[in-house]
């Protein structure tokens, strides 16, 4: 009876523990999750401008650049996987991970081999564990990623996609056609949603005027407008990935909130449950020594009397 009160009380300091761990880092989470939306909402009107010169030129230009044009025979297709460096975010990178999956069988059905390029540690983990291929990897910024990461992501994939699957590249391996990018939407705090978005060769909706369709600022080149794509399709490439870094990291912020929450909440249940049967265990004990006191005390008064 002792022992058992010894272990379930050894229990109970060992899930206090874990529960000031989840606690701290529910916390920390939260302190983030405002600092990460600040970003998003500061990144949004270059990226919103961006794309409004971007579509603008493409309407006006008839050149076809090669991260506007559709390839034909398209064979090598690159994926952008953004998950997280740390654990105890919940469905975070599961989510992710279900749908570069997804993906993945879309564009093997389509005749296409994908190439990985991943970004947090739970992403590298997961494709070695499985001897998947990683062309290119990046850890350690999932939580405070900077315009660097995106730039040092953007140097890799534009490469491989100019020179293309007919091509090679300085290290002797082929190049991609295609870019897809795979993150994380914050929605809300409950909310965060895997997205998956085709980058390169990039979407642009081509303006037609209409009578309805608002007149686009008039625009004066220069230089032309070949130039001008060269120099801000990378551009716009990198603030795409940059965005999607910085919403996945107020998701991942926002979810392992959610998860650490649920984590401390059920160690406060455990605790609770532990120190009951901590003490009916206790209360038994006492029971069980009283009644052997009892018990002594009788048959010592027994045998007393009959030495009378």
């Amino acid at each position: 009876m002792a022992a058992q009160v010894r272990v379930l009380r050894q229990r109970v300091k060992s899930v206090q523990s874990t529960q000031k761990t989840t606690k701290a880092m529910e916390m920390i989470a939260t302190s983030r999750i405002a600092r990460a939306q600040a970003k998003v909402l500061a990144a949004a009107p270059y990226s919103a401008q961006i794309t409004d010169v971007l579509t603008a030129l493409a309407t006006a230009s008839t050149l076809d650049h090669p991260l506007l044009v559709q390839r034909p025979n398209a064979r090598r297709a690159g994926i952008l996987v953004v998950t997280s460096d740390r654990g105890l975010c919940g469905g975070y990178n599961a989510n992710v991970l279900k749908a570069t999956e997804e993906l993945t069988s879309l564009l093997r059905s389509q005749g296409k081999e994908p190439v990985y390029y991943v970004i947090g540690r739970k992403g590298v983990g997961y494709f070695s564990f499985r001897q998947r291929a990683i062309e290119r990897s990046w850890t350690g910024f999932s939580e405070q990623p900077s315009y660097d990461d995106a730039v040092a992501a953007c140097e890799s994939l534009l490469p491989a996609f100019v020179t293309g699957s007919d091509g090679q590249l300085d290290d002797g391996t082929a190049g991609i056609d295609e870019i897809h990018l795979v993150s994380t939407h914050f929605e809300s705090m409950i909310t965060q949603t895997p997205t998956v978005r085709r980058v390169a060769p990039m979407e642009i909706e081509y303006v037609e005027s209409t009578a309805n369709t608002p007149l686009l600022p008039a625009y004066e080149f220069e230089p032309e407008p070949g130039a001008l794509l060269d120099a801000l399709l990378p551009k716009y490439v990198t603030t795409r990935i940059f965005a999607a870094l910085l919403d996945s990291a107020a998701s991942e912020s926002a979810a392992r909130r959610a998860a650490c929450k649920a984590a401390t909440d059920n160690a406060n249940d455990i605790i609770k449950i532990l120190s009951r049967q901590a003490n009916q265990a206790r209360q038994a004990q006492i029971t069980q020594e009283l009644s052997e006191i009892v018990g002594g005390a009788a048959a010592l008064a027994a045998a007393g009397s009959e030495e009378d």
